[in-house]
């Protein structure tokens, strides 16, 4: 700042006398009062500040925000990802289950899966509607059928726990209801928790998988979602995470940025009577880290063998880590 004030002030016109000199000294003093309070004051805000879609919001406001959003959609939340998605985020869910490889007596963790869909599993129709615990939990009982005996199978079915954790309690009732429409654990092999992804409140080394599908783009610290998650898996968990990534060949991005703000919030419009809800999940994949630096994030954070799968040109990736 001293050299900012200097530079102000002609060589020619500088002071040579210890009067002047003093004089000077308490002008500069009196600007830098004036100056330097409001620069720390607009530092704070931004460095206190963090995105919801475009625009730059206190960060203690965004939870409130996104938790008004995912109110507002709860009930239309799988209908518009089949049509946003036209089906592909179902086979997309499939894939990111089939790189956890579930085992029976699995203790896993599925975040931001408030209504379930993650859970079912592949030979569900289109038509059918579940998340992607159910798709683990399906899973889990095909390799249970395939290669248990009754008392084995009867012991693993208890130790069998997969956690669905989610921050907002509407996404949570509509996957219990379709949980208990399907007779989904029922046997107390599924649990539903409402808790925040940047503090969870699991012990740690606890679980030996965490998945998360579409909603680590929406916490505030990313990095504090991925210390929770090293925090809670077991030596030899896998971390696994299915988001809405970045494109890369320029003719399909600008095909795909048209569809992402011209289309999706229409249909947002005319399906769930809520436009503004989906211009911010558009907005918010563009602010959401590319797959090379959401990666080293990963690995920052303490997993090893850090990789990602490109799916649909990089529409959506599924990003892996281990911990070791």
């Amino acid at each position: 700042m001293k050299t900012f004030f200097w530079v102000l002030i002609p060589i020619t016109s500088i002071p040579r006398s210890a009067d002047h000199k003093m004089a000077l000294r308490m002008v500069a003093r009196n600007l830098r009062r004036k100056i330097l309070p409001s620069f720390t004051l607009a530092y704070m805000l931004h460095s206190h500040a963090t995105s919801f879609g475009f625009q730059e919001v206190p960060e203690e406001v965004k939870s409130k925000m996104v938790g008004n959003v995912f109110t507002s959609v709860a009930s239309n939340y799988d209908v518009m990802n089949d049509l946003m998605s036209a089906g592909l985020h179902r086979l997309w869910k499939e894939r990111l289950v089939s790189k956890l490889n579930p085992f029976p007596g699995m203790k896993h963790l599925d975040v931001a899966g408030g209504t379930g869909f993650l859970l079912f599993n592949a030979s569900c129709s289109l038509q059918s509607i579940g998340d992607v615990a159910f798709r683990i939990i399906e899973s889990i009982n095909r390799a249970r059928r395939r290669a248990l005996q009754d008392m084995a199978e009867d012991n693993l079915r208890q130790e069998t726990r997969i956690s669905v954790c989610d921050i907002n309690p509407n996404m949570l009732n509509v996957g219990q209801m379709r949980a208990q429409e399907r007779g989904l654990g029922e046997d107390g092999s599924l649990v539903w928790v409402e808790g925040d992804a940047e503090a969870l409140n699991f012990e740690d080394n606890s679980v030996d998988g965490y998945t998360i599908a579409f909603g680590i783009r929406n916490v505030t610290h990313i990095e504090k979602v991925l210390s929770e998650t090293h925090r809670v898996l077991n030596k030899g968990g896998r971390f696994l995470c299915l988001e809405l990534s970045h494109v890369e060949n320029p003719a399909f991005k600008q095909l795909y940025d048209h569809y992402s703000f011209s289309v999706i919030p229409a249909i947002g419009e005319l399906v769930a009577g809520d436009r503004n809800s989906y211009q911010y999940l558009v907005e918010s994949i563009r602010k959401f880290p590319s797959q090379e630096i959401f990666a080293s994030m990963i690995a920052e954070a303490g997993f090893q063998k850090v990789e990602y799968e490109n799916l649909v040109g990089g529409v959506a990736a599924v990003h892996s880590g281990f911990k070791f």
